[in-house]
C-alpha cells in the first residue's frame, strides 16, 4: 500500500477513534472527569495501552471492539504490516479498506471465517 493511502488510512482511523471517545465524553461524567484530567496530548492515545475499568462500564461492547480494532490497525499501519490479510498475506483491497479501515481479513478469508461461523 503506497505511503499516501496508508497516511489517509491513518488519518480516517483517528477519527473514528476520536469520534467514540468524543461521543462517550458528551454522555458519561466519569469518562468527561478521567479525560480532562490527561493530559492533551495523550487524548488520542486514551484507549491504547490499557483501557481504564470506568472507561469499560462506560463503552458499550461494540464500541470496545471497534476501539481495539482501530488501535490494532494503528499498529499495524507503524509497523508497515496494514493492508495485509493476517490470514493468507495477501493485500485486502483498499475498497475493503475504505468500508472497514481495521479490516484485518481479505474478503476471501473473511467469507471462509463466516461460512465456519454459521
Amino acid at each position: 500500500m503506497d505511503k499516501d493511502t496508508t497516511e489517509k488510512m491513518k488519518e480516517l482511523l483517528q477519527a473514528q477513534k476520536r469520534e467514540i471517545l468524543e461521543a462517550l465524553i458528551a454522555t458519561n461524567a466519569d469518562f468527561r472527569a478521567i479525560v480532562e484530567e490527561m493530559d492533551p496530548k495523550d487524548f488520542a492515545d486514551v484507549a491504547s495501552d490499557d483501557i481504564d475499568r470506568k472507561m469499560i462500564e462506560a463503552l458499550g461492547t461494540q464500541d470496545i471492539k471497534r476501539l481495539r480494532a482501530i488501535d490494532a490497525a494503528l499498529g499495524r499501519i507503524n509497523q508497515g504490516r496494514y493492508g495485509v490479510c493476517v490470514k493468507c498475506n495477501k493485500k485486502i483491497p483498499s475498497e475493503r479498506l475504505q468500508a472497514l479501515p481495521y479490516a484485518v481479513l481479505c474478503v476471501e478469508c473473511q467469507k471462509g471465517e463466516e461460512r465456519r461461523n454459521r
